[in-house]
């Protein structure tokens, strides 16, 4: 649910915190308190537009932040599945803020994230209603859903799920391998001449370097020579003269006379041979440097830069480096092989398409005839919340016509209203009446709210153009609606507000030469005060003391 709201710099809201807690919220004031205020700045919460008018005048920042506590372990399921985590307490922390540039920065447990996030999250914790939206309720392209969701405990649609996406990819599949013969026969030539063009240079992998490495040491074979010959005569045998190795031999032999008289001799001997060793395998080295076959080096270097200049060709065509010509020519040879069988893979394909739309058309039967039998209960039920409500004239449909196979089956579903006997039933979106659709709106979502999970319901004046007797039954089916899930509402009816669990009070004061909103919990007397102020106005006699005490007994009771 949502404990605890904080807002600064939002229009009239300096700086304000406010607790929430289970069960029903009512939040009054007077008109133009900023009532409105608190639903705008949590729905930025929700991921909805900012605009850099909600900023306090004079300021350059506003920013809105909750914490949302005993999420329920459904819900912690569906937020993880997001990549988002509850805190060690269970709960999450949301902030949204606004910049006089018009730009936004989302946080979720004080990690940055995109608005797109924080909508998926919160979609699951709160639902916002206020009175002619154009929410989920009135949106005919999400009635299947919801009605699966009703449907929760009886319908699975997760193996149509899984027939219907393979026969989508068959389908792609098959679509890919319909060209036409000359197209056919056109791509069919080029995927033959790409591969003989490659193939025909026999490239090996890592030849490029390998040949670039030759092409240098031809090119240097003179001073290779030369360089090669003075390191082996210096370091290991010079017939003219002395090298290396020949003198640490005399040395050796030196110390090997003088061993009698200084015995640490031999260590400096085995560190002669040692380094002896590493000289003749440095001269050895260096003398295989020679190349001694290549007797024309000129003719030598015209074969390799032929060879580089047929691999760069090939670069230019087919690839960055020979591994990628390669990779293409595997590529090339396998698309050849799919078009040469396109006959055969069409006719395997068009076989799987048949048993996968068989398949998936009679799992979609059984899921209609699940949604048949559960829309008539959930008509009967939610026609019994109407009837609560003084609806009990009208008439809910829910209006299931078959279509084509679909990512949800074969189904498509409407919610349809006759508000009067003898009306014709005509889609949600289309009631004229605010307090018709307002009554209407709570009932479906007093239905739909136990099997959606939602945790928070917030409502916005939904009481509009309802008194007396309905507003009263509208106050107890939220304060009902309480027991299972927050219910947060703004209102202007004393009916309404009398049976609220939690009782919110919003009022503009002027401070300095400054208007700001606060809001505050009241208590019992205040409490009924404030009820007395919305059914009789600015002058409170104890007669208006006294009804609201007994709107807010009837409500107890």
């Amino acid at each position: 649910m949502l404990s605890a709201l904080h807002i600064t710099n939002i229009a009239v809201i300096k700086s304000c915190d406010i607790d929430f807690s289970p069960g029903f919220n009512a939040l009054t004031g007077e008109t133009g308190a900023g009532k409105s205020m608190i639903i705008d700045s949590i729905s930025l919460l929700t991921g909805a537009r900012t605009a850099k008018e909600l900023i306090r005048d004079g300021e350059d920042h506003a920013m809105v932040s909750a914490y949302f506590s005993d999420i329920s372990d459904t819900n912690k399921k569906i937020i993880a599945d997001l990549g988002v985590e509850c805190d060690e307490d269970g709960g999450i922390f949301v902030q949204r803020d606004i910049y006089a540039d018009g730009k936004s920065k989302a946080r979720l447990n004080s990690r940055v994230v995109p608005a797109s996030l924080l909508r998926s999250v919160l979609r699951n914790l709160i639902n916002i209603h206020g009175q002619n939206d154009n929410q989920t309720l009135l949106d005919d392209t999400r009635h299947l859903s919801l009605l699966d969701a009703y449907l929760s405990d009886d319908i699975d649609i997760s193996e149509y799920n899984y027939v219907y996406k393979k026969l989508c990819e068959t389908k792609n599949a098959l679509t890919s391998l319909n060209i036409d013969d000359a197209e056919k026969q056109r791509m069919i030539d080029l995927y033959k001449y790409q591969i003989d063009d490659i193939d025909s240079a026999k490239l090996v992998r890592n030849e490029e370097e390998e040949l670039e490495a030759r092409k240098l040491k031809v090119k240097n074979l003179e001073r290779i020579s030369k360089n090669v010959s003075v390191v082996y005569r210096a370091l290991y045998h010079n017939s003219k003269g002395t090298s290396a190795c020949q003198l640490i031999d005399m040395a050796k032999k030196s110390i090997e006379n003088l061993t009698d008289i200084f015995p640490k001799g031999e260590e400096y001997i085995d560190k002669l041979e040692e380094i002896s060793s590493e000289l003749t395998d440095i001269a050895e080295t260096y003398y295989d440097m020679r190349d001694s076959e290549i007797e024309n080096p000129d003719a030598a270097i015209d074969i390799i830069e032929g060879r580089l200049y047929t691999i760069n060709r090939l670069k230019r065509k087919y690839g960055k480096s020979i591994d990628d010509i390669l990779d293409y020519r595997d590529k090339t040879a396998k698309a050849l092989d799919m078009i040469e069988l396109s006959e055969i893979q069409t006719e395997e394909y068009q076989k799987q398409i048949t048993a996968l739309t068989e398949k998936a058309r009679n799992i979609a039967l059984r899921l209609s005839e699940i949604r048949a039998s559960g829309a008539k209960r959930l008509e009967k039920e939610i026609m019994s919340e109407l009837s609560y409500l003084d609806m009990g004239k009208v008439k809910f449909t829910v209006k299931i016509k078959p279509c084509d196979l679909n990512s949800n089956g074969s189904d498509e579903v409407c919610f349809l209203i006759s508000t009067n006997p003898g009306d014709a039933a005509k889609p949600l979106s289309k009631i004229a009446s605010g307090g018709e659709l307002a009554r209407i709106m709570l009932a479906m979502k007093s239905v739909f709210a136990k099997k959606e999970g939602t945790q928070t319901l917030i409502y916005d004046e939904i009481d509009a153009g309802i008194s007396g007797k309905t507003a009263q039954k509208l106050g107890f089916k939220l304060k009902a609606s309480g027991e299972h899930a927050q219910v947060l509402c703004v209102t202007h009816s004393a009916q309404v507000a009398s049976a609220c669990d939690n009782h919110l009070f919003i009022e503009k004061k002027q401070i300095g030469d400054r208007v700001e909103t606060t809001v505050r919990p009241l208590n019992e007397d205040e409490r009924v005060c404030e009820i007395a102020r919305i059914m009789g106005g600015s002058e409170i006699s104890e007669k208006l003391l006294s009804s609201a005490r007994e709107l807010i007994n009837q409500a107890n009771n």
